[in-house]
């Protein structure tokens, strides 16, 4: 009878000494605050909200660009997107410039080496030459689309240049006609993973929800009939997003995984104002601005990471991370080697755990950049001082964004960046505009 018992604790036990798994996923789109466990009080994101409650929550974490690739680009390699080589979103198109150079080191990679199977599944958008797409940058399997978005349904990219078909595994062209993205990725994800049994995996979980085009399953549309449009439609995919995340975290339990998984969930820049998101439908809550933009409700993002087994659970941080921050972290907390490159982020393994410790970047600015030369956005945060060198307020719901230059806020006083202090504080804003000419260096 004890060895009947011991027999079917076996793969619990082996799950909880073997290196962990990790699950990175990245939500596109999504606002500063659209979370239940955010104070959202009118979504439906209780899978998410569980996440949180089984982890520990960030307040003040900003992605490395308030658009896409560049965003993906400082997670993926925990460098600045400009020291990356990718200051400005990557081709959508197959064979079009724009890429993460194939020499820049990812998480993938990073994990390979360590004996990780890996996998990318969903979106991409760093590179779309066959040296740049995602098994030339550490993936053992890919599935998804290459470019910056499709439609959910006919998988097709429709917003620049000829209508193309862009759905893709492991660099072969495949049609899913009808299929439901989201749903793709799950079974995509949930066979990965049942795959490797006895093999610790990576999984680059990049959706494509809630980004335009706005596709919340019927249901949740039905739900959601009587709130204001266009807030409507990104609720009901949002809650789409929501549930599909759902049925991937119910894929680790019955195998034993979820005690020794990882899971990172954040998004990539702000909610988008943009025409073809019907100017709106996420919210930044009390933040200014919006995707494209500096402000916080640009670059202030949801960000959980989970690990039953070790890390502190239904915990919030107010320390300032970033996104550079995930590639050093998850080699701590999994023992792997990092990357020889010189990294930007900073490990949060130690404020993960003990909510009284510092942020790492207490003693390192935090650096924003979007495009190169004097014209390029950028903004810089050191402490609670924070300055908007150049960028644009796109919080506006009729598309148009309004330039911004030389702002100085104390986000610790005004996270809403309401006030500018570049008047009272001369000294300061000189002092960060310092840093800035030095990061540029």
């Amino acid at each position: 009878m004890r060895l009947v018992i011991f027999l079917a604790l076996l793969p619990w036990f082996s799950a909880l000494s073997a290196p962990p798994n990790v699950i990175f996923i990245m939500a596109d789109d999504q606002g500063s605050v659209d979370l239940g466990c955010y104070g959202t009080k009118e979504l439906v994101t209780p899978n998410t909200d569980a996440l949180a409650e089984r982890g520990v929550r960030f307040t003040q974490f900003y992605s490395a660009a308030p658009v896409c690739s560049p965003s993906r680009a400082g997670a993926m390699t925990g460098r600045w997107p400009v020291r990356a080589g990718v200051p400005n979103n990557c081709a959508s198109q197959q064979g079009a410039k724009g890429a993460l150079p194939p020499e820049e080191v990812t998480m993938a990679e990073m994990f390979k080496a360590a004996g990780y199977a890996t996998a990318h599944i969903g979106k991409w958008h760093i590179g779309y030459t066959p040296e740049t797409l995602p098994q030339a940058q550490g993936f053992d399997h890919s599935f998804g689309h290459m470019g910056g978005c499709i439609d959910n349904y006919s998988h097709f990219f429709y917003w620049s240049g000829p209508n193309i078909h862009d759905l893709w595994r492991n660099g072969v062209e495949v049609f899913h006609d009808g299929t439901f993205f989201p749903d793709l990725m799950v079974q995509e994800a949930s066979e990965f993973i049942e795959k490797h049994p006895a093999q610790p995996f990576f999984i680059y979980y990049a959706m494509n929800t809630p980004h335009y085009p706005y596709q919340g399953d019927a249901k949740w549309l039905e739900h959601f009939k009587d709130m204001p449009y266009p807030r409507k439609l990104y609720a009901a995919f949002v809650a789409a997003q929501d549930e599909r995340l759902g049925r991937l975290f119910a894929k680790l339990d019955p195998l034993g995984l979820r005690e020794n998984t990882i899971i990172v969930f954040q998004s990539d820049n702000g909610h988008s104002t943009e025409e073809r998101a019907h100017f709106g439908g996420g919210s930044a809550g009390p933040y200014r601005g919006a995707k494209f933009s500096l402000l916080e409700g640009g670059i202030r993002l949801p960000a959980i990471i989970s690990w039953p087994k070790s890390l502190p659970q239904n915990q919030a941080r107010d320390q300032t991370a970033h996104a550079c921050d995930w590639l050093p972290t998850l080699a701590e907390l999994t023992g792997v080697k990092p990357p020889q490159k010189h990294l930007d982020g900073r490990s949060l393994a130690t404020i993960i755990r003990d909510a009284k410790a510092p942020s790492p970047h207490e003693k390192h600015a935090l650096h924003w950049q979007i495009g190169n030369g004097p014209n390029a956005d950028w903004a810089v945060r050191d402490g609670d001082w924070k300055l908007i060198g150049r960028s644009r307020d796109t919080s506006s719901s009729d598309g148009k964004s309004i330039q911004l230059e030389n702002l100085l806020f104390n986000i610790s006083s005004d996270p809403g960046e309401k006030t500018d202090l570049a008047e009272q504080h001369p000294d300061i804003l000189a002092r960060l505009r310092q840093l800035h000419d030095g990061h540029l260096k």
